[in-house]
């Protein structure tokens, strides 16, 4: 029956809708969403729709955090989008973002679940106008500008002549060719010490730093030279590190800088101690030519000499004017005077010293003669007859002392024999111990079965106790 009125409703409803002109649509069902799931849906989609975009703004907000990663905030007008960089691409950036920049951001949009903000993952930044190189030169030369590593009172002195050159450069670069040609032509004695080193890509910056600390552990040369060759911004990238900027700032050497062109300018030029336009020029400065330095010396020797044979003849002329003085011939009677009475200490001294050698002449004759006269042969021999009858009489005191001692030595022993407990056995005694090894002394104290051991005049055997009988 229900099922025949449910019938007769469909059809009516259907007769009616084509008679209006309309069809009834069925209430949709109600889903009611998690906040979590939502979000994480929209962020699925938002996700995959833009996955690689571009995004161009004015940066405020700007909040590195200590974890490496940056936050900011893009603004265009009254929009605005949240951006943030982890510090794996972070770390990739040649320039630092700040506040009121404007940039080209790239990366993927995506949504912060624990906020439900749109945000922008960048994985690459690049400011509008000025390049990013550019930029991060010109930012890492202001702060190292205003910590003072460009101060020319820091600067340290480039020596004349140094006796050891250090180079950093690439082994294969034109330019430690160059700079070996000119040292040669110029100074063939100097030594030169060459590390080896990469002077473009990423790890460039870290070997060229290592070898200037290395110079300066060693202590094996005078003075570090680095060198490059000339090359793009781009390529000339890694002398604008500041890792390095502070490592040559804090080397005991002095350190040359030689990259590039005269017009090529980077972050290690400014801290060096000394900028050479070329590598080639690097090689100039650091060592005078040899020529150059014998003529200086030359000069110098000619100018002394002249100066010695002025000097000799004004001292000349002072002596002959003063040997005219009267103070002169006085001083020169006062040395004859002295002069005399030494010659007269001397003769004096002479006599005094043939008197002493003649006595002792004498007196070495007297003596002599006695020793000849001496006959030690007869003195030795007397000598060697009382030591051998002192000898003879020693060894028979000895002996009779021997002989009184071991017959005394004899018949203590043989007293001590007779009164040894293994003299008493040697006549069929046994002395017996029980199982603790103590001495029987009564046999009442044992019981059968009890283990005994006794020793002999020869031996010692075990036993076990079958009866007692106590007297």
């Amino acid at each position: 029956m229900a099922r025949t009125i449910l019938n007769l409703i469909d059809f009516s409803l259907m007769s009616l809708q084509d008679q209006l002109g309309f069809t009834f649509v069925e209430q949709p069902s109600r889903r009611i969403w998690r906040v979590g799931d939502l979000v994480s849906a929209v962020r699925t989609m938002v996700e995959h729709g833009y996955t690689d975009v571009w995004v161009e703004g004015e940066v405020s907000n700007f909040r590195p955090a200590e974890s490496g990663h940056l936050y900011f905030t893009l603004k265009d007008g009254d929009a605005q989008l949240r951006i943030v960089m982890f510090r794996s691409q972070a770390r990739l950036l040649r320039f630092r973002p700040d506040n009121g920049m404007q940039i080209i951001a790239r990366g993927r949009v995506t949504i912060y679940d624990a906020r439900g903000e749109l945000q922008l993952s960048a994985e690459f930044l690049e400011p509008l106008g000025a390049g990013a190189l550019q930029l991060a030169f010109e930012q890492l030369k202001a702060k190292l500008a205003q910590e003072g590593l460009f101060d020319p009172a820091s600067k340290k002195p480039i020596p004349l002549l140094p006796r050891k050159i250090g180079i950093v450069t690439s082994p294969r670069g034109a330019a430690l060719h160059d700079m070996l040609n000119v040292l040669a032509r110029r100074h063939e004695s100097v030594g030169i010490l060459i590390y080896p080193a990469q002077v473009q890509g990423e790890s460039a910056a870290t070997e060229v730093a290592a070898g200037v600390k290395y110079f300066n552990r060693a202590k094996g040369v005078d003075v570090i030279i680095i060198a490059r060759g000339g090359g793009s911004i781009e390529d000339l990238a890694a002398f604008n590190d500041e890792t390095l900027a502070r490592t040559i700032a804090a080397s005991a050497l002095p350190v040359i800088s030689a990259i590039g062109h005269e017009t090529d300018f980077t972050i290690v030029d400014f801290v060096s101690d000394l900028r050479a336009p070329t590598p080639s020029a690097a090689a100039e400065l650091v060592i005078e030519s040899k020529r150059q330095l014998d003529e200086h010396l030359a000069h110098l020797q000619q100018r002394l000499a002249r100066a010695v044979r002025y000097r000799l003849l004004m001292a000349k002329s002072q002596l002959a004017e003063l040997s005219q003085h009267g103070a002169f011939a006085r001083a020169r009677d006062l040395f004859a005077r002295r002069a005399q009475r030494l010659d007269e200490l001397v003769y004096r001294l002479a006599g005094n010293f043939h008197n002493l050698l003649r006595d002792y002449t004498r007196r070495l004759d007297t003596a002599s003669g006695r020793v000849l006269h001496f006959d030690f042969r007869r003195s030795l021999i007397i000598t060697r007859t009382q030591l051998e009858s002192r000898t003879e009489a020693l060894i028979r005191t000895m002996q009779s002392y021997a002989m009184i001692h071991r017959a005394r030595l004899d018949q203590l022993s043989a007293r001590l024999d007779a009164l040894s407990p293994m003299k008493i056995l040697d006549r069929g005694y046994a002395l017996v111990f029980d199982a603790t090894g103590a001495l029987v002394k009564d046999a009442g104290k044992l019981s059968a079965g009890d283990r005994i051991s006794a020793r002999v005049a020869r031996g010692s055997f075990t036993a076990e106790v079958k009866d007692t009988k106590p007297d």
